[in-house]
Order: structure tokens, then C-alpha cells, then sequence
């Protein structure tokens, strides 16, 4: 059984942390600025994607390595370094605090995985086998890519407005039900 929750966090008024500079790291970056732009990256160096990120998204770094207590602040750490002593330090200081520790190939030292997902607006669906196998969770997200259309943006903008203006009840939602079930069987009837 797996002990992982799904679970979808607002960050909005929330910091994360980046330790490492390099070709994870910067996957990680890339994924987490589908999310929030409020980030800082530690790391003595930085690949130069990682760089192009921080100076496009204009975000925090500090060219060193980890020290005790950079973590304060943070709601979310992930540590994306090959020392495995770093990513346990890190994940033994953020115990007791309110920190999420994601140390990236080091189950042992995660509170937290990441999951394969695909964004288009304001949907997102995240696909996880618990770190069992990512190469699954990464080729089930390439075919439900290639099954979603495009238009689910402007459809669920125009949920969104609807549910801002309809007066809560069962009408506005049989309403939006119905909405979204012709929406969705339509997609698949045009895919035959």
C-alpha cells in the first residue's frame, strides 16, 4: 500500500527552496514554475538552464552550498544533489518544522514525491506509482496528453465564470454536471 497522499497545495503566499543547480534541479524548477515563481535556488554552481530560469522568472539564488537553517521559511524543499549526507542533513533538520523535504532518487528522505502531470490551464492531473516505476507514471502522462484537448482551457474558463455567477444550489449544480459530462463524452466520441 502506498503511503503517499495526492494532495494539491496552494502556493500562493508560500516559499520553495531548491538545493542543487544542476540538470534535475532544473527540471524540478521548471516544473515548480508551473505553480509559483517564488523560489530559491542554493547551489555553488548552476547549469545554464537553471541559470536562464533564475534571470527569465527573475528568482533568488545564492551561489554556495547548504548551511543549516536555510530552510527557514520555506514550505517546500527539494533537494536535487547526488550527497546523499545533504539530502539526509537537510531532511533531519526539517523535522519538527513545518518544511516538506522532496530529496530527489532518496525515497528514505522524502515527505513527499512528485508526481508525472499534465497542466493546461486550470487542469491539472498528476499520475504517480508511489516511486515504483516513474518511467510508467511518465508514459501514462504522455498518452492522457495526447487524449485531452486543447480546448479543456477555455471550457473550464467558462466553468469557472459560470460557477461565479450562478447562485449556489442543485440547479447550478445539475447544471454544471451536465456541462461537464457532455464535455468529456464529447471528447471521446471525436476521438472515436
Amino acid at each position: 500500500m502506498s503511503e503517499f497522499f495526492p494532495l494539491f497545495l496552494n502556493l500562493k503566499n508560500e516559499k520553495v527552496l531548491i538545493v542543487g543547480g544542476g540538470k534535475i534541479a532544473s527540471d524540478k524548477l521548471s516544473h515548480m514554475l508551473d505553480f509559483t515563481e517564488n523560489i530559491t535556488l542554493i547551489s555553488p554552481k548552476f547549469c545554464q538552464r537553471a541559470t536562464e530560469l533564475i534571470k527569465k522568472h527573475n528568482l533568488s539564488f545564492k551561489e554556495r552550498e547548504y548551511r543549516k537553517g536555510d530552510l527557514e521559511g520555506f514550505l517546500i524543499v527539494i533537494v536535487a544533489v547526488d550527497d546523499v549526507n545533504v539530502q539526509r542533513e537537510i531532511f533531519q533538520e526539517a523535522r519538527g518544522k513545518r518544511v516538506f523535504v522532496n530529496s530527489v532518487d532518496s525515497l528514505d528522505y522524502c515527505d513527499f514525491i512528485y508526481p508525472s502531470y499534465i497542466k493546461k490551464g486550470d487542469l491539472t492531473i498528476a499520475v504517480s506509482t508511489s516511486g515504483s516505476s516513474p518511467a510508467f507514471s511518465k508514459h501514462l502522462r504522455i498518452f492522457l496528453q495526447k487524449v485531452i484537448p486543447d480546448k479543456v482551457v477555455d471550457f473550464l474558463k467558462e466553468m469557472r465564470e459560470l460557477r461565479e455567477k450562478l447562485p449556489k444550489g442543485k440547479e447550478r449544480m445539475k447544471m454544471l454536471d451536465e456541462k461537464a459530462k457532455n464535455f468529456v463524452d464529447s471528447f471521446f466520441k471525436e476521438r472515436g
